[in-house]
């Protein structure tokens, strides 16, 4: 009898075990399906329901400024600015920034005396860049010169939201001073024979508070900074000649340095640097070199002003059609 009743314990036993198991697996697969049931239910994607959050940084998630804190900008450090180079960007031949010969571009600005640099702006190419290019070129330049010279970053655009974003961006990688909107301090550029209307010097006079500078463009400096009052220069020719630059800005009225640099205004800066070896001859499409007879007229300027007043140590040369390098995607 005995016998019997273990017997008949232990199956028991093992009923209530299989039953336990068969009632977990079930809860498991309910809760499989359930899952599988929510996972198909279309939901809005995220960006939809949290304001921007597709881009990658707003101001209220800056960090890392230090020193270069917007904060810590003197307005009238940027608002007396004299000489500005608006740099040049350099390629290598698949089409990425050559930051190499970026940054040995930038040096001889500083080296030269320049008081800023205006980054992926027109002569920059900016509008040759994505965002994430623009961003990260303004970052780099503060990081590496940013206690050397200031930093101004181009973040305009056909779109206000994204021209104001990418300015929130610019300031967060620790930009001194943008380009394109009015919310920070900015430069007022009256670049005369290119936009649509014309700010009289009165009227430059009025808009002159204390978050805007005049600026004038490199055939016209000369004029406006000594017979007119204005501030200084946004200048192309700076890229290729800073030095003689500041000697226009800040040596006193001089007619005849004035004349000579004249000419290089209409050369264009990135075949001009090629040529002097500073840059290599790469060009982002739809940008291409100069004709022949303009390469072989800079060369007549260079040596006509001497080449030791130009940036870089290699021989000036024409270079031939086949040395450019164009990309078509980058």
């Amino acid at each position: 009898m005995a016998t019997v009743i273990g017997c008949f314990s232990l199956k028991s036993t093992h009923q209530s075990e299989a039953a336990l198991h068969r009632r977990i697996v079930n809860a498991i697969h309910a809760l499989i399906i359930l899952w599988k049931w929510r996972a198909s239910k279309w939901r809005s994607p995220r960006a939809a329901v949290v304001p921007n959050f597709h881009l990658p940084m707003r101001r209220n998630e800056v960090k890392n400024r230090g020193q270069f804190d917007l904060s810590k900008t003197n307005v009238d450090d940027i608002k007396y600015l004299r000489l500005i180079t608006a740099i040049k960007t350099p390629y290598l031949p698949d089409g990425r920034f050559d930051l190499e010969a970026y940054d040995a571009l930038v040096n001889m600005q500083i080296e030269d005396g320049v008081d800023g640099v205006i980054v992926c702006g027109t002569t920059g190419e900016g509008q040759l860049m994505s965002w994430d290019e623009h961003i990260m070129l303004i970052g780099h330049t503060v990081n590496c010169f940013g206690s050397s010279v200031k930093v101004i970053g181009n973040a305009g655009s056909n779109s206000t939201r994204e021209a104001i974003h990418a300015t929130e961006q610019g300031f967060a990688v620790g930009m001194h001073a943008g380009c394109g909107t009015p919310h920070q301090p900015l430069l007022w550029e009256n670049l005369l024979g290119r936009a649509p209307t014309q700010a009289s010097r009165s009227a430059l006079e009025m808009i002159r508070v204390e978050q805007y500078t005049s600026l004038v463009r490199d055939d016209k400096c000369h004029n406006s900074r000594w017979d007119h009052s204005a501030t200084g220069v946004i200048s192309v020719t700076g890229n290729l000649v800073p030095r003689l630059m500041r000697e226009l800005m800040f040596g006193g009225k001089n007619p005849s340095l004035n004349a000579k640099l004249i000419p290089l205004n209409p050369i264009g800066v990135n075949t001009a640097l090629a040529q002097l070896g500073v840059v290599r001859p790469v060009f982002r499409l739809p940008y291409v070199s100069l004709p022949l007879g303009k390469r072989v007229e800079f060369v007549n300027i260079v040596n006509e002003l001497g080449r030791e007043n130009f940036i870089g140590e290699k021989d000036v040369r024409v270079l031939d059609d086949d040395d450019f390098i164009l990309i078509g995607r980058y």
